[in-house]
């Protein structure tokens, strides 16, 4: 266990039933958000990989003449 982890374990301990209740419901807001923002950052990047299929067929390519294109 972590530093950290032990010394909300600790905290959590001296709380009431109902204040570690509480605890426990804002450590679970705080997965699912993060689980939530993950899923919508992966979609967007999905969403930006199809923009794109099909744009490169796979040749060789000089970056140079590349940025030259500008």
């Amino acid at each position: 266990m972590s530093i950290i982890a032990e010394k909300v374990f600790e905290a959590v301990k001296t709380l009431s039933e109902q204040q570690a209740v509480e605890v426990l419901d804002f450590v679970e807001f705080l997965t699912s958000k993060t689980q939530k923002e993950r899923a919508q950052r992966r979609e967007i990047a999905l969403a930006t990989l199809d923009k794109h299929i099909g744009l490169y067929d796979g040749s060789p390519f000089d970056r140079e003449e590349l940025h030259e294109r500008r």
